[in-house]
């Protein structure tokens, strides 16, 4: 299973259409994650146009964004559980704060955003993925986006830069 994984689109203030860069990476994946801070809604619709799309809001959405999506969930797949968190909120260290929004849930992999800093390391037995943002890179050197590989017995990351 290959899903892949986005954060940080702010569309419309950081741009105004999801990068065809994006798009064109995203062909074929099993399902997307959104890790907030879309901004407009639209932004799941196209996105579902690819594959099925699993999402929580983060701080800069609006309450009706915030009305339908949770701060943080928890998906199957295959058999490993994925924590889903923008990754705001306790703390200065984005990365402590996404694990620490699942301190008391068994996952095997937490996918955040907030930062806009890809990261891609296991952190005490626990994948920690984030992808960045395809559209304000700020201080990064490209746009980036991750994919996710969920095989049998083992799930790994990859960052994606264009």
């Amino acid at each position: 299973m290959k899903i892949g994984v986005v954060s940080d689109t702010h569309i419309p203030s950081r741009a105004k259409a999801l990068p065809a860069a994006l798009m064109e990476g995203l062909r074929g994946v099993d399902l997307i994650i959104h890790a907030g801070d879309l901004l407009k809604d639209y932004v799941l619709y196209e996105l579902e146009e690819i594959a099925p799309v699993e999402a929580v809001a983060g701080n800069n959405d609006d309450e009706y964004i915030r009305s339908k999506l949770p701060d943080k969930k928890i998906i199957k797949a295959g058999k490993f559980r994925i924590g889903i968190t923008h990754g705001y909120g306790r703390g200065s260290n984005t990365l402590y704060a996404a694990l620490a929004a699942f301190s008391r849930d068994n996952v095997d992999c937490v996918v955040f955003g907030h930062s806009h800093v890809p990261f891609n390391e296991t952190v005490n037995g626990i994948l920690c993925v984030n992808p960045g943002s395809p559209t304000d890179k700020r201080w990064q050197e490209h746009y980036s986006y991750g994919i996710i590989t969920v095989g049998d017995s083992n799930i790994s990351a990859e960052i994606k830069y264009f």
